[in-house]
């Protein structure tokens, strides 16, 4: 009997939630909270960018717990709502910047964000959804009216050698290391380190006195409830220094999942998979080589060979798990840093065959705010990275602004549609999103599998052979524009199709399987 699965539909229910802001209340007792899962999806949220509570035009913590319902409402497998399971929350610490990747007081919440309180709550509504929360960590500087460097800087000004904060940030006699940025402290004759801007100084990471320190911080959070970090430019601990940087995240790791086993950690290791290699076996790292314009996700999206695609990311699972038997793939498409992927993949049918690719894979992937719904932002002419976090587009009165140094509208740019507008439209990129990662949360094979290429004979189209609990599966990509037809039969026999998500249809017939451009498919 021949069987038609409409990808669109995937059996899910489409459910149009309502937009309007809800109070954090969720008490789903199917949704229990597990601690140990960490194959999850993320959502990177620039905390200042997402929501607004109380009408200042600065997104808070109240702002995110208010819209806790549409990242998960508790139903992570119908499509009700996008059904993240984690969220990972640029830095929210005491800071001079909009960013706040220079830190004043790591123990304390930026006023403009919210409170203490503030955070437990969220922690602990984010917990009733089944969602980890981790915080972004940028431990390798701080900002220059922290009082630990102030500290610093009265020692060295008055020559106290014996001060504990003398040798708290790196320093040098003079600027003869070229290769790095050094600028002098005021009233005295040497110099700090500061390698991104000579507002952001170096912590001394050789001093064990700071060591203990950071690792307090990092468990004064966790003693909060929060389930981990992002650590901000992990390889520059030790600027230039792979290996000595390397050896820093292992003994800080270790001793962070000793005071909580199941903790959630990723590193920003901003280079290729030979770096990532000298980091792999302590932390997982974002990978890369798959993300931005010219990476392996967009290439494989806008046409490239999907056997290129499959076979890097079968070679770096099985090469990763050699280094690390629990190592995960972190893939993602965009972040904070780079411009966004609905400025270079602008064909709306390749966007959702771009999101099949990475969120139908092994481990933890990131999807970072607004890409559900297309919302475009790029550093431009202007050269200002305020333009690739632009505030979330609700279309509900969110009060919610643009951060500061933002250009994008001034100069007469365009978006592809708000969230309100997106839930009313069923084939929008937001309900797409929606019902790709239920699909993804319906079937544990798909991110806790093993991952093999797939080779068809004959075949353009291709994919992954995965197993998981002594089963096989095959999860099979059309990254073309047109209707596909392939023989099945060095597969295995009655094959069949068990969901199916893109913008058209696939079916099998005997032993052929034809599949619509832009699909993708989940066999046994």
């Amino acid at each position: 009997m021949k069987k038609i699965y409409k990808s669109i539909l995937l059996g899910l229910s489409l459910s149009i939630f309502s937009l309007s802001v809800t109070s954090c209340n969720n008490n789903n007792e199917e949704n229990k909270f597990i601690e140990s899962d960490n194959d999850r999806v993320f959502y990177e949220i620039f905390t200042s960018s997402f929501s607004d509570s109380n009408g200042d035009g600065i997104g808070d913590l109240k702002g995110i717990c208010n819209r806790l319902d549409y990242l998960n409402d508790g139903n992570q497998t119908n499509g009700s709502s996008l059904g993240i399971q984690g969220i990972w929350l640029t830095p929210i610490f005491q800071s001079p910047s909009y960013h706040k990747y220079d830190a004043t007081d790591y123990y304390t919440i930026d006023k403009t964000l919210g409170t203490k309180d503030d955070l437990t709550n969220l922690v602990n509504e984010c917990h009733k959804r089944n969602i980890k929360l981790i915080l972004d960590l940028a431990i390798n500087h701080t900002a220059t009216n922290s009082e630990w460097f102030k500290n610093f800087v009265k020692a060295h000004q008055n020559n106290d050698t014996e001060s504990k904060w003398y040798d708290w940030y790196t320093w040098s006699n003079d600027t003869s290391d070229t290769s790095r940025a050094w600028k002098k402290i005021t009233n005295a004759s040497h110099y700090y380190e500061c390698n991104f801007d000579s507002s952001m100084p170096e912590l001394n990471l050789d001093n064990a006195s700071v060591k203990d320190e950071l690792l307090n911080v990092a468990k004064y959070w966790l003693d909060l409830g929060v389930d981990g970090f992002r650590f901000d430019a992990a390889k520059y601990i030790y600027y230039g220094d792979d290996k000595k940087s390397a050896q820093f995240w292992d003994e800080y790791i270790k001793e962070l999942k000793s005071y909580k086993e199941n903790i959630y950690t990723v590193a920003e290791v901003w280079n290729e998979d030979g770096s990532i290699e000298k980091y792999a076996p302590y932390i997982n790292c974002f990978n890369f080589q798959m993300a931005q314009s010219e990476g392996y996700i967009g290439l494989a999206a806008r046409g490239q060979a999907i056997s290129k695609y499959t076979t890097y990311v079968s070679s770096f699972n099985q090469n990763l798990k050699t280094i690390n038997s629990d190592g995960r793939l972190i893939s993602f498409q965009s972040n904070h840093d780079t411009n966004r992927v609905a400025n270079w993949l602008i064909d709306e049918n390749q966007y959702k065959m771009a999101a099949n690719l990475y969120l139908l894979t092994p481990g933890s992937p990131f999807v970072y705010y607004g890409e559900e719904i297309r919302m475009m932002g790029s550093r431009g002419s202007e050269l200002t990275d305020a333009n690739r976090r632009l505030a979330m587009l609700w279309g509900d009165g969110d009060t919610i602004k643009d951060p500061t140094g933002s250009t994008w509208y001034s100069s007469g740019k365009k978006q592809n549609g708000t969230v309100a507008e997106q839930l009313e439209n069923e084939s929008s990129t937001l309900n797409y999103y929606k019902k790709l990662i239920a699909l993804r949360n319906k079937y544990p094979l798909i991110a806790k599998g093993t991952y093999a290429s797939l080779s068809i004979p004959g075949a353009t189209i291709g994919g992954f052979r995965v197993e998981y609990e002594n089963q096989t599966y095959f999860l099979i990509h059309n990254n073309k524009n047109i209707e596909l037809s392939i023989n099945l039969s060095s597969l295995g026999n009655n094959l069949e199709i068990l969901d199916s998500i893109g913008v058209n249809s696939a079916s099998i017939n005997n032993e052929t399987l034809t599949i619509g451009a832009y699909t993708s498919i989940l066999l046994k």
